[in-house]
């Protein structure tokens, strides 16, 4: 039997609770759906940070962000820049690497070496030219680039230099789905690795006029009484799921899904291909588009608590999983790496460090090395765009500690008690978060993680005056903004009703 096909898609700022099959009940994602019922998923699956290019980097190499240095979005301003953003923070969060470093040995390289065909499609956003997708293991690449977000948008024209247009209107995540099952349809017969990387969900959000009018009628009534929003430390959160738009969005992206798989299912190639599907950070419940609810995790994309890094996290490979199994195993988007190098039966090179573990053994239900006792960690030493504050965890078992840079605090939370983080431990389990606290130092020295450094021109004054105005005034405007999406007159600033799903 020759090596397996390997299909990975990716999702751009999905949370665990953005799917049906993870408990929501106002989007609707059978496809996908349908990846995790026919294989594994992990109930306790994260992504190595709160935001997108270190966890992207992460999968890609195998390593936690501190050690390929990509610990912000590529993009953001750091040091002295940061104080141009006008928050008035505390601390100034230091640089980091603004590209995939060319010694890196990613996943696809290696799997290249072996003889597989690969390909990517969608978002890289992990550097500039000299640093895409070609520059690191794929031999086509259709629409990776330094963006983002999508600079056109999510239908034609899309603005993107590695994606040529072709249909006036034509839907983003429809294109990449498309784009995937081409490129499945020409390597049939040999071994592939097929990387979808979705733009979807992330913002500007966009959908049909018929998708969203359907989340309309769907979200009717289903708007908490006292508002959408609570205001959590820096920012307004979501507190229900009812954005039409974003549910469009979903189902515009599981479409694309489900083109693939029945792609795999028409050309009979299903028992012989691992199909993956995760995510690259939380769902976005503050900051950008405020588009979703993580309820009953705490926080979403940028932040430091469950919601901003617990993922949908499912493996599918018939005849080798368990079909329906579920994991309750703490994994990490950097044992990807090993473990779909370990399912194509090829060894992880010798000298590229990683950290992750393959999951391999778990996934064949069996004991899992030492999987089940291992720590897991995290470093951000940045503020978000989405109320993130800069800090570093550490999850042992179902304890998980945050640790802040600002005032040297630490939290501590028992996950299996308080999924959503609203108890703080620290003081009435001084021996256990002690504990934790020097793994994590520990942890923290080992990789050279930078942190943030306190800022000489910090004026706590105008830091106060900033978070009053967005409680007292964006959050109110919010509220306006998200009940107008209901409106049944509502139309968009920009004409994007133009995609041709509208017009079949």
């Amino acid at each position: 039997m020759r090596q397996p096909n390997i299909v990975f898609i990716l999702a751009d700022d999905l949370g665990w609770c953005d799917l049906s099959s993870s408990g929501s009940d106002f989007y609707e994602s059978p496809n996908i759906d349908r990846i995790a019922d026919e294989g594994m998923r992990f109930s306790h699956g994260y992504a190595t940070c709160q935001v997108c290019s270190p966890s992207r980097a992460s999968i890609l190499t195998g390593k936690y962000p501190p050690r390929h240095g990509i610990t912000d979005y590529i993009g953001a301003p750091a040091g002295g820049a940061w104080r141009e953003t006008g928050r008035h923070t505390k601390l100034l969060p230091p640089e980091y690497e603004r590209g995939l470093r060319r010694d890196e040995i990613t996943f696809p390289e290696v799997l290249g070496r072996a003889g597989y065909r690969t390909f990517f499609t969608g978002k890289w956003h992990l550097g500039d030219k000299g640093s895409f997708p070609e520059d690191h293991g794929f031999e086509i690449n259709r629409g990776g680039f330094r963006a983002g977000s999508p600079p056109g948008g999510y239908f034609s024209p899309f603005n993107n230099p590695k994606l040529e247009d072709e249909q006036p209107g034509e839907s983003l995540p429809l294109r990449l789905g498309r784009e995937t099952v081409h490129f499945m349809e020409s390597h049939r017969d040999e071994p592939f690795l097929a990387y979808l990387s979705f733009y979807s969900v992330h913002s500007p959000i966009q959908t049909t006029q018929p998708l969203w009018e359907k989340y309309r009628k769907k979200a009717l009534g289903r708007a908490q009484e006292n508002g959408r929003f609570i205001f959590d430390r820096r920012l307004p959160v979501r507190q229900v799921q009812d954005c039409p738009i974003y549910g469009g969005m979903i189902e515009a992206m599981d479409q694309a899904v489900g083109m693939v798989l029945d792609t795999i299912d028409r050309l009979g190639i299903g028992e012989n291909t691992v199909v993956c599907f995760t995510s690259d950070n939380g769902g976005v419940s503050s900051g950008d588009a405020y588009s979703s609810s993580m309820l009953p995790l705490r926080g979403g994309k940028g932040r430091q608590w469950e919601g901003g890094i617990r993922e949908p996290f499912y493996f599918r490979f018939p005849g080798n999983i368990e079909p329906g199994s579920h994991c309750e195993v703490p994994v990490s988007g950097i044992d990807f790496y090993p473990t779909l190098l370990d399912m194509a039966g090829i060894p992880v090179p010798k000298e590229q460090h990683i950290d992750g573990k393959s999951l391999a053994p778990l996934l064949r239900a069996e004991p899992g090395s030492g999987l089940r006792e291992r720590d897991l960690f995290w470093h951000y030493p940045h503020y978000g765009n989405q109320g993130g504050e800069p800090s570093s965890i550490i999850r042992s078992g179902m304890w998980k500690l945050i640790h802040y840079y600002e005032d040297g605090r630490d939290e501590l939370y028992n996950l299996q008690h308080d999924p959503g983080e609203q108890e703080n431990l620290a003081h009435g389990e001084k021996w256990k978060a002690s504990g934790l606290r020097q793994k994590l130092d520990t942890w923290l020295a080992e990789t050279g993680a930078k942190k943030p450094v306190p800022d000489p021109r910090h004026e706590p004054e105008k830091e106060k005056e900033i978070l009053k105005r967005i409680e007292h005034e964006l959050m109110p405007g919010l509220e306006r903004e998200h009940a107008a999406y209901l409106d049944p007159d509502w139309q968009p600033d920009e004409d994007w009703w133009g995609s041709w799903i509208t017009r079949d």
